[in-house]
């Protein structure tokens, strides 16, 4: 994973396409609403990447995908409020177009100067985007000299503007590299992947283990324990011959559990209490059981105070911990203590110098809703794309770019 970046290559006076995630929440999805962005944290994590760009005398040229559109008429979904956003933040004017390409989008993107932005529209307006459409992809490339990639949470993807793009910009004689948020995330999930500081722990939690089979895999060949949570758990827990309730539980993955914990031994632990409901919702009444007490009439929806004290002793000489999935049902504030404890003890960790890895999506709302982001050591940008990192798999948005 050893990919250039834009500081191996000479931008200046160039026209820069840069792929960023973009992919924010909206204020309403009515078109006929002022839409404003409800949470710049995207927008912000790509700054230093665009700073940079411009501050070597570049153009720029953004792109992203923003919901999921079905057609250019759902324009509750444009990118305009983003470029808004983006021009607030960054200080600077940003252009807008009606298109992702085409001559209108040519024209504009030919007059662009040194120190200019200009957005292009949502890239899933087009339909070949998701088809990583060749046409799509060429015509991208005809807008810029050099290519950028800083959204790793699109990376696992091979769409026309993370993969396409890439290969066709390398065709047309230029450079297809990484921007800052993105090498700064296979820096770290990288690490994680190919050379782990030992002890190494892994946190596994969210609701399916079928989800999660090749990452558990994987990571039996790479950590030192993998600590199971959430609702993952419960198929674990019934493959043991535990009573499960109303829990949720993938029947179908039962064997698979079996497998997973024949071949981990005590390397795989999992909970021996849990916070039980009548429900799923969140004025249920939480009652915390042993794992060999759960009424049948109960379903679990959190790890128990018991569990959190096995992890922690579990924790005790990890040197890089790597955290992907809540523990239970966090929405739920009465089911949240598990997830949120185990945030807070994490962060702890840290400050004893303990790396501890968030691997974005749910465990990174999680951790933020807790307000102890600037406490872990990274929290990743892209979920599904971490996960795939971690299972070990090609990124067909890194694999396209330039070693």
């Amino acid at each position: 994973m050893n990919k250039k970046t834009i500081n191996d290559v000479d931008l200046s006076g160039k026209k820069v396409l840069v792929r960023v995630d973009f992919n924010v929440p909206l204020s309403s999805k009515d078109p006929q609403d002022d839409i404003q962005v409800t949470d710049d944290m995207r927008i912000r994590a790509a700054l230093p990447t665009l700073n940079a760009i411009l501050d070597k005398g570049a153009a720029l040229i953004l792109c992203s995908h923003l919901g999921r559109p079905k057609s250019p008429d759902d324009t509750q979904f444009s990118m305009a409020p983003v470029a808004k956003r983006l021009s607030d933040l960054i200080g600077k004017p940003v252009q807008t177009v009606n298109d992702v390409i085409g001559d209108s989008v040519t024209a504009v993107a030919e007059k662009l100067q040194p120190g200019e932005i200009l957005m292009l529209e949502n890239t899933r307006f087009h339909l070949g985007e998701k088809k990583n459409d060749l046409q799509l992809a060429q015509a991208l490339a005809q807008l810029a000299d050099v290519y950028v990639n800083d959204a790793f949470g699109s990376a696992h993807r091979a769409h026309a503007s993370t993969e396409g793009v890439a290969r066709q910009v390398r065709a047309n004689g230029g450079a297809a590299v990484a921007g800052y948020l993105m090498e700064k995330e296979l820096a770290a999930l990288g690490t994680a992947v190919t050379n782990p500081e030992h002890p190494y722990v892994a946190i596994m939690g969210g609701a399916k283990i079928s989800d999660k089979i090749k990452l558990i895999d994987n990571l039996l060949d790479t950590a030192d324990k993998i600590l199971i949570g959430g609702g993952m758990a419960n198929t674990f827990l019934k493959a043991q011959g535990h009573e499960m309730g109303t829990s949720l539980v993938e029947e179908d993955a039962i064997e698979e559990a079996k497998r997973l914990m024949d071949v981990a031994g005590s390397r795989l632990v999992l909970p021996v209490d849990l916070v039980v409901a009548d429900e799923f919702s969140a004025d249920s009444k939480a009652n915390t059981v042993p794992i060999w007490a759960i009424p049948v009439s109960k379903m679990a929806l959190d790890i128990g105070p018991g569990t959190l004290e096995r992890f922690n002793a579990e924790l005790q000489d990890a040197r890089l911990v790597v955290w992907n999935g809540p523990m239970g049902v966090f929405e739920f504030e009465n089911f949240a203590e598990g997830t949120n404890g185990l945030a807070h003890l994490l962060a702890e960790f840290v400050e004893h110098g303990t790396k501890v890895m968030i691997g974005g999506g749910d465990s990174a709302a999680a951790v933020r809703k807790a307000n102890l982001a600037d406490k872990m050591t990274h929290i990743s940008t892209g979920g599904g794309a971490s996960l795939e990192l971690l299972e070990g798999k090609s990124l067909p948005g890194i694999a396209a770019l330039d070693d």
